[in-house]
């Protein structure tokens, strides 16, 4: 069985709600300069071994990339020409690691011309200003990122098990959630926005297919939640039968929920967290007719082709 970190959201809320927005600067970093992809999957972060990394940015005729390593507790910035910064992840304000940053990329000749502002909270205090949101506890964010390696590999199991189309396993920064979508292949109706200092043709991109989609939000329930909600909601939903009893539809939030606590004390913690994934997606396929034996195949099905 692997690890399971227990971290209770409560004991380390400041830290969090910093941390949101210093991944916020990070990732409008790269969103000022990766191409557009679908979705807006060009502006995630990615689980790392050493935590959370923005990978490879493109830069003029070379690359960058940034990592909150949260092994050592550095913000890494590593230039392709060969130049390297980092900054100090410590009890700092949003604002001081704002201009830290910016002075770091600026030392390595990068550009970030970012809205400098967050997205999806309330209030959006500009970085600048942001004098508020100053903590780092280093033992919560070390526990956080081991609690997203497990996520990520679980989900990237999931992932595998799809032919369709489908996200990468990525952490998106304006909800603070690591996320990974799979999609019918179908047009969406029009979102209708309504997320907090986020422009509605932002959620109109972002939900543009038909999709299902699954991951862990640390700052949900006792410990943190995994969710999963379909898009649109097919009828029948919130009463469709999912895996494990733990698992529960909010209507509040419109999606299913799965204490992380539910998933970490199981006997076969792996095994719970798929049932979860498997079945809620399952809700979402079975109720929307999607076609799902051209969408789903088994990773290993190449040994087939081998023998």
């Amino acid at each position: 069985m692997h690890d399971w970190p227990r971290l209770r959201a409560a004991d380390w809320t400041a830290t969090r709600e910093t941390l949101h927005m210093w991944a916020q600067i990070v990732g409008k970093v790269r969103l000022a300069h990766a191409p557009l992809l679908n979705h807006w999957w060009q502006v995630t972060l990615y689980v790392s071994p050493r935590g959370l990394t923005t990978s490879a940015v493109p830069y003029r005729d070379g690359v960058f990339d940034i990592e909150f390593d949260f092994v050592e507790h550095l913000l890494r910035i590593r230039s392709s020409d060969g130049g390297s910064r980092t900054v100090a992840l410590e009890p700092k304000s949003v604002a001081d690691f704002y201009a830290e940053t910016m002075a770091a990329l600026h030392e390595l000749d990068i550009e970030a011309p970012i809205q400098a502002s967050p997205n999806e909270v309330e209030p959006a205090i500009p970085f600048a200003e942001d004098h508020q949101n100053a903590s780092y506890d280093a033992d919560a964010a070390h526990l956080f990122w081991r609690q997203l390696l497990q996520a990520d590999r679980v989900l990237g199991e999931f992932r595998s098990h799809f032919t369709g189309k489908v996200s990468p396993v990525h952490f998106f920064w304006g909800a603070m959630d690591l996320a990974c979508t799979r999609f019918s292949g179908r047009p969406a109706p029009k979102h209708p926005g309504g997320a907090p200092n986020c422009p509605d043709w932002v959620m109109v991109e972002g939900y543009s297919g038909e999709l299902s989609s699954a991951g862990f939000w640390p700052g949900g329930g006792e410990e943190g939640a995994f969710y999963s909600y379909a898009y649109p909601e097919p009828e029948g939903f919130p009463d469709h039968p999912v895996a494990p009893k733990e698992a529960f539809y909010s209507s509040e939030m419109g999606e299913f929920v799965l204490p992380y606590e539910a998933v970490a004390t199981a006997e076969d913690p792996d095994a719970t967290l798929t049932d979860f994934l498997q079945t809620t997606y399952e809700a979402a396929a079975e109720l929307a007719n999607w076609d799902r034996g051209a969408l789903e195949d088994t990773p290993t099905r190449l040994n087939t082709l081998k023998e």
